[in-house]
């Protein structure tokens, strides 16, 4: 049998959890006068860039877009960021990534940021899967789901239409 791609988010809904996860960091740092957005290279990345644009629109918090990059394969490899551990230091930080699935990949990247002092630190998805294997949580999510462990999702950001789906 073969599998199918089921639609989870479709582009017009995605557009309004991303605005929905701006305001809800907003709300979160209203008292912020900075903000370091750090996505999760590629696709956290890339929502990482459209929930800074949302937040630039409504907030006054100068936010700083910062791109992470991590060995989703070896996350136990160095990871690297595009701006320095000084830029980010005493700062409130939300790491970005599109999907939670097993937390790996989010708690090595929490992981690299708590190596310095931080002001404060919270996690956002666009989907939240529920099949952790690490104490992760997201503070901020677009959909929450509770699927198979053979069912996987995929998120495209990169090009119109935006769509999350399932297969």
């Amino acid at each position: 049998m073969a599998l199918t791609k089921k639609t989870i988010l479709s582009h017009k809904e995605i557009e309004q959890k991303i605005k929905r996860i701006a305001y809800q960091i907003y709300e979160s740092n209203v008292n912020e006068t900075e903000l370091i957005v750090a996505g999760i290279e590629s696709n956290g990345y890339i929502l990482a860039k459209k929930i800074k644009a949302n937040l630039d629109k409504i907030s006054n918090i100068d936010s700083t877009l910062c791109k992470v990059s991590i060995d989703k394969v070896q996350p136990t490899n160095p990871i690297k960021t595009s701006i320095s551990a000084e830029d980010y230091s005493n700062k409130s930080i939300v790491l970005i990534d599109d999907v939670l699935n097993s937390g790996s990949t989010l708690i090595y990247g929490i992981k690299h940021f708590l190596d310095v002092p931080l002001k404060q630190f919270k996690t956002a998805v666009l989907v939240n899967r529920n099949h952790k294997k690490y104490p992760v949580k997201a503070d901020f999510k677009g959909i929450s789901l509770s699927t198979s462990l053979f069912e996987h999702v995929h998120v495209n950001l990169s090009k119109q239409p935006y769509e999350a789906y399932l297969d």
